[in-house]
C-alpha cells in the first residue's frame, strides 16, 4: 500500500518541500513568511546573485581587491535581497490577489486563500522595507539615491502583464538593479561596466522567467495574462537561444570593459571563464526543457541559483588574486 505525504495545512502548491517555513517557523509567522516567498528561496538567490556580481566585479578591477567593508556590501545584499524579496512579492500579491485566485498554481499563495488578509499584508510589506532601508543607509550615498530609486520598477512591475507581453523584461530591469546599487556601493559612481553586467542580467530574467511562465500558460491564456511563455509558443527554445547568448556576450564585454584597463591577464581569463561557465550551465537548461511539463519548467528555473552562484564564484576568484 503506497502512503501519500499530506501537504501541511496553509503550504502553497509550488513551495519546496520540507521547506524551513512549513517545518520550523511558528505557525503564527507561516503565512507572512510564506507571502515573502521565504519557503521558496530562489526568488531571494536571483535577486542577490546580480548585487554579489556588481560588488565582486568591481572589487576584481580594483588594484586593492576584495576588502573587508565589501563583504559587508555582500552580506548586506544577502539580508536586503530577502527583505526586499518578501516586500515585492508581498507588494505582487496585493496587487495579483484576484488573479492569482484564478490561477491553479497560485490560488493557494496566502491572500487568495484567505490566510492573511490584505491589511495585514500592507503591515507586513512595510515592515520588510523599512529594515531594508536600514541595511541600504550604511552604503554610501549614491547607492542610497539608487537603491531609493529601485522602488520604481517595483511597483510597476506587477501590472506589467497587463498591459504588455514583455512582463519579463520589467522583472528583470526590477531583479538586477542590485548589479548597479553593489558596484556603486564600492566604487561611490557609475560607469559602463555595471550598466552592461546590469543589461546581462536583464537578458538573462527573460531566458529564466520565460521557462517559469510557461508553467502558467494555460490559465493565463485563460484569464488575459500577457507572459513571454505565450508570446513566443512554440519557438520559445528559438528566443531562449537568443537570451542565453546576448547574456553571455553581454556579461564578457562588461569583463572586458572593467578589467581589461588593469591589464592582468589572469584576473580577465578567470572571470571570462565565469561568463562561459555560467552560459554552458544555460546550455545543459535547454538540453532538459520540456515547456509542457510544468515540473520540469520549474526544476530548471530554480535551478539557475547554480548558474549565477558559478559566475559568482569565479568573480570572487578574480577579486582575490
Amino acid at each position: 500500500m503506497t502512503e501519500t505525504r499530506q501537504m501541511p495545512e496553509g503550504q502553497v502548491i509550488d513551495a519546496v518541500d520540507r521547506n524551513w517555513v512549513d517545518t520550523w517557523a511558528p505557525a503564527a509567522t507561516r503565512p507572512y513568511l510564506r507571502l515573502s516567498r521565504a519557503d521558496r528561496p530562489i526568488g531571494t538567490w536571483l535577486l542577490l546573485l546580480p548585487c554579489w556580481w556588481g560588488v565582486l566585479l568591481a572589487a576584481a578591477s580594483n588594484p586593492a581587491g576584495l576588502g573587508l567593508f565589501d563583504l559587508w556590501i555582500m552580506a548586506g545584499c544577502a539580508l536586503g535581497a530577502f527583505l526586499m524579496r518578501g516586500a515585492g512579492c508581498t507588494w505582487n500579491d496585493i496587487s495579483d490577489r484576484k488573479l492569482d485566485a484564478q490561477v491553479a498554481r497560485t490560488k493557494s499563495r496566502p491572500l487568495p486563500s484567505g490566510q492573511v488578509s490584505v491589511k495585514g499584508a500592507v503591515v507586513w510589506m512595510i515592515v520588510q522595507a523599512l529594515v531594508s532601508l536600514c541595511i541600504l543607509l550604511t552604503f554610501n550615498t549614491a547607492a542610497i539615491a539608487l537603491g531609493v530609486l529601485a522602488l520604481l520598477p517595483v511597483a510597476i512591475y506587477p501590472f506589467a502583464k497587463r498591459f504588455t507581453w514583455w512582463p519579463q523584461v520589467f522583472l528583470g530591469v526590477a531583479f538586477n538593479w542590485g548589479a548597479l546599487l553593489a558596484w556603486t556601493a564600492h566604487t561611490g559612481s557609475l560607469s559602463l561596466a555595471p550598466v552592461v553586467l546590469y543589461l546581462a542580467g536583464i537578458a538573462w530574467t527573460l531566458f529564466y522567467d520565460t521557462i517559469y511562465a510557461h508553467q502558467d500558460k494555460e490559465d493565463d491564456a485563460l484569464i488575459g495574462i500577457k507572459s513571454t511563455a505565450r508570446l513566443f509558443g512554440d519557438n520559445s527554445i528559438w528566443w531562449l537561444r537568443l537570451f542565453l547568448a546576448a547574456s553571455v556576450a553581454l556579461l564578457s564585454f562588461a569583463i572586458i570593459v572593467a578589467l581589461v584597463p588593469e591589464a592582468n591577464v589572469m584576473v580577465l581569463t578567470l572571470a571570462l571563464c565565469g561568463a562561459w561557465a555560467f552560459g554552458w550551465h544555460m546550455v545543459w537548461q535547454l538540453r532538459r526543457l520540456d515547456t509542457e511539463d510544468w515540473t520540469v519548467c520549474m526544476r530548471l528555473f530554480r535551478s539557475n541559483r547554480d548558474a549565477g552562484l558559478v559566475f559568482a564564484l569565479f568573480l570572487a576568484a578574480a577579486a582575490l588574486l
